[in-house]
């Protein structure tokens, strides 16, 4: 007697994937402060990729607000270095054209010179 073949396993089926994923709304509004306030981009994009990615997902928008709030805060602090240094240039061109000791600008101003 020949038996009969045993029954199909019952396979278990993968759970569905969540509608949206971990941090991906983050990374929007990451992406988009990054655009404004640079240093606070940076951080919520950070944030937001690190949540995805611990939950599986690739979060594109977080890693461009990484790479503009990197860039642009790059930016900003040469802008400040280069007005801090253009100022300090102009002050001390003032004051070696008017000598050591306060002194008044057309505008009503004072400053002192060493």
């Amino acid at each position: 007697m020949t038996m009969p073949p045993p029954p199909p396993a019952e396979q278990t089926p993968y759970g569905a994937a969540p509608a949206t994923f971990p941090g991906k709304t983050l990374g929007i509004v990451g992406l988009i402060l990054a655009i404004f306030f640079s240093l606070i981009g940076l951080i919520v994009s950070a944030v937001a990729r690190s949540q995805s990615k611990k939950a599986g997902f690739k979060n594109t928008p977080a890693t461009i607000g990484i790479v503009i709030g990197i860039v642009f805060l790059v930016l900003q602090i040469i802008a400040i270095i280069l007005v801090s240094v253009i100022g300090v240039a102009a002050v001390n061109s003032e004051c070696s054209a008017a000598g050591p000791g306060p002194h008044t600008l057309s505008n009503g101003s004072t400053f002192t010179c060493p």
